[in-house]
């Protein structure tokens, strides 16, 4: 590979290479991989490689390497066996690491290292226990802004560069933070007392934009910032342009954060860019940052109509990167580097119209969903509202893997599937534990469900839903879903009988909600610098609404006499093991969160403490809503 390398340079100038590094390390131990990966690279790199495909964080700077694990290192890559012909470089090299740790230290071996070392050890390994006397340790010596800017941010540097390699979960980089927050805590006596410059690095306005109800990622970034030295203007969620600007201008703030995770959002923050653009305002550099945002989106689309920088951030790492050179820029008096992004490609587009596999009567567009399923007797028409649900009865049908993974990111990094599986034995389900507990014991959760069934037909790809009263007379509300225009032509106004059949079919809706008392919750625990119970708070309300929303879709298909086709296990049921689907606005298949309106005429969610915000989302946040379709060819699909 090495020779190919020089070999591609020296025949064809100007031609560039790359490779895929870590291949050359299969097999071998964790620590064993990252010394053959990182003097492998750097061979490469003196031959002439121009870009590698690796794990930034399991490539180790050379000068951290022994110079004996170097050697052997040399020796396995280019074979070298010196006067012994039986000498073989692969099992010296093994055998130099067996039962090596991947530069894990125990507490021991760090307290033996002096303080400038131990402390940022003790940021990355989020260790509070002790760490005055560390500091007051370190103060002997040291000013207490030195202590912050080359002990303590060094530790957050390497938390940062963990967590974009994968090496570090996401609560285990929050107890980093909150180690970060005591330390700076304990030091600011004395940086007043020293009369030093206080100043942070600069200050940040940070908002969810309006309509907008999700704010853990803002909070993420929130810490993230916070503890590496900068002031931030938090205003909340559903927050309006005028009221960022209004805060950005007096505050001063050097720059501006905006968050959402509806795709309805990505629209908002266009406008927004616009408005400041009108405004004179496009000094502020803005960071973007969300669910529903690209990098594409923000770098190509939202820079060509924005007079000033504005970045997408991926994560709250990113964001602080970003600021970092935002402000080294703003220092040197020139403009922020922008990264350069390769002209899209464009694909020469050959789309074979393709036709309906079914028209009704007028001639429209339908999929071939039968039309002849049998009609289940609703219990009732109307709503009703339920109260008292047992929080026992929606424990079981928590998603682990969605609150494990997605909500509380523990991830399986480099584990395999039993070490991850032991991992969430002992750092996740203990905390899983707690939280049920405390919501049992401190009210945290309160199961509301408000839900409701309606006579309804199809028009096309209209579903209308009448009066209970005058069924295919009398309209109550009409709900217009997208189809699709090649595969199987879906839309969702397809698993209902025509309205010209003349026989009326049945729409079932909810809404569930766990109540308030735990975005207060979270609320408090994130303004106490407890980040890291804060996640747990937050992915906790958010993963037993849906787990509520499961129990009570599960309620109604046995109040239909449904629940017989209902596979054996909970896990089934997240793989829609049973007849029907339950759909919510905003996703695939009924993409319009406007719609959202027209559900609140069907049932009245303020009955349970539920309302909607300007861009139609549900607040409190920890809540959900749906129509749910009995035909059993109903699944989740793409409509657009």
């Amino acid at each position: 590979t090495l020779d190919a390398i020089e070999t591609v340079k020296r025949v064809i100038p100007g031609c560039a290479t790359t490779l895929g590094v870590s291949n050359v390390s299969f097999g071998l131990s964790p620590r064993a991989r990252h010394v053959l990966n990182s003097v492998f690279l750097d061979e490469a790199v003196k031959r002439g490689l121009d870009s590698a495909i690796v794990h930034p964080g399991k490539i180790v700077p050379l000068h951290r390497i022994p110079d004996e694990e170097q050697r052997l290192a040399g020796d396995l890559i280019y074979n070298r066996r010196g006067d012994d012909p039986s000498h073989d470089p692969l099992t010296a090299f093994m055998a130099a690491f067996d039962g090596a740790q991947d530069n894990v230290s125990s507490r021991d071996d760090r307290e033996k290292l002096p303080v400038d070392e131990r402390l940022p050890l003790r940021i990355i390994d989020g260790d509070r226990d002790g760490i005055e006397t560390d500091l007051d340790e370190a103060l002997a010596a040291h000013p207490p802004l030195t202590i912050i800017n080359d002990f303590l941010l060094a530790g957050m540097a390497e938390v940062g560069e963990l967590f974009a390699s994968g090496q570090m979960q996401l609560p285990f980089v929050l107890r980093s933070a909150e180690a970060m927050k005591s330390a700076v805590g304990y030091l600011e006596p004395f940086i007043q007392a020293s009369g030093a410059d206080t100043s942070a690095k600069g200050r940040v306005l940070l908002a969810t934009v309006k309509g907008d109800v999700h704010d853990i990622g803002k909070n993420l970034v929130d810490i993230i910032l916070r503890n590496n030295g900068y002031e931030i203007v938090n205003l909340g969620i559903k927050q309006p342009i005028d009221a960022i600007l209004t805060a950005a201008e007096g505050h001063a703030c050097t720059a501006i954060g905006m968050s959402g995770l509806l795709v309805k959002s990505t629209v908002v923050m266009r406008d927004n860019l616009e408005e400041m653009n009108l405004r004179g305002l496009a000094k502020y550099p803005v960071l973007l940052g969300g669910a529903a945002l690209t990098r594409g989106y923000v770098e190509d689309d939202l820079r060509a109509i924005y007079d000033g920088n504005v970045f997408y951030c991926k994560d709250a790492f990113e964001g602080l990167r970003v600021l970092d050179q935002v402000l080294a820029a703003q220092k040197d008096g020139v403009d922020t580097p922008l990264a350069e992004r390769k002209e899209r490609r464009q694909f020469a587009k050959t789309v074979r119209e393709e036709s309906a596999p079914v028209t009704d009567a007028k001639g429209r567009a339908r999929s071939a969903v039968a039309t002849d399923v049998s009609i289940p007797v609703a219990p009732f028409y109307g709503q009703r509202v339920v109260r008292g649900i047992a929080l026992e009865d929606v424990a079981p049908l928590l998603n682990e893997v969605a609150l494990f993974r997605n909500q509380w990111g523990f991830t399986p990094g480099g584990r395999s599937p039993q070490q991850y599986q032991a991992f969430i034995d002992e750092a996740a389900r203990p905390v899983l534990r707690e939280w049920l507990e405390r919501a049992r014991t401190e009210h945290a959760l309160t199961p509301e469900v408000v839900y409701g069934y309606y006579p309804a037909n199809s028009d096309g790809d209209d579903l209308i839903v009448w009066e209970p009263d005058a069924p295919l007379e009398k309209e109550r509300v009409r709900f217009t879903f997208p189809r699709q225009d090649r595969g199987r032509f879906l839309c969702i106004a397809d698993f209902f009988r025509p309205v010209d059949s003349g026989e009326v079919d049945l729409l079932a809706t909810q809404v569930v909600t766990v109540g308030r008392r735990i975005s207060s919750i979270a609320k408090t625990l994130f303004d106490d610098d407890r980040y890291t119970d804060y996640l747990f708070a937050h992915g906790f309300g958010v993963e037993m609404a849906e787990a509520l929303a499961e129990l009570w879709h599960r309620r109604v298909r046995q109040e239909l006499n449904l629940a017989g086709d209902d596979g054996p296990t909970v896990l089934d049921w997240f793989r829609q093991s049973y007849r029907g689907s339950r759909y919510s606005f905003g996703y695939a298949a009924c993409p319009d969160l406007e719609d959202q309106e027209k559900l609140f005429k069907l049932i009245d969610p303020s009955a349970i403490g539920v309302a909607l915000t300007e861009e139609f989302m549900l607040d409190p946040e920890q809540s959900t809503s749906a129509i749910i379709v009995h035909h059993p060819e109903a699944k989740y699909f793409n409509a657009r």
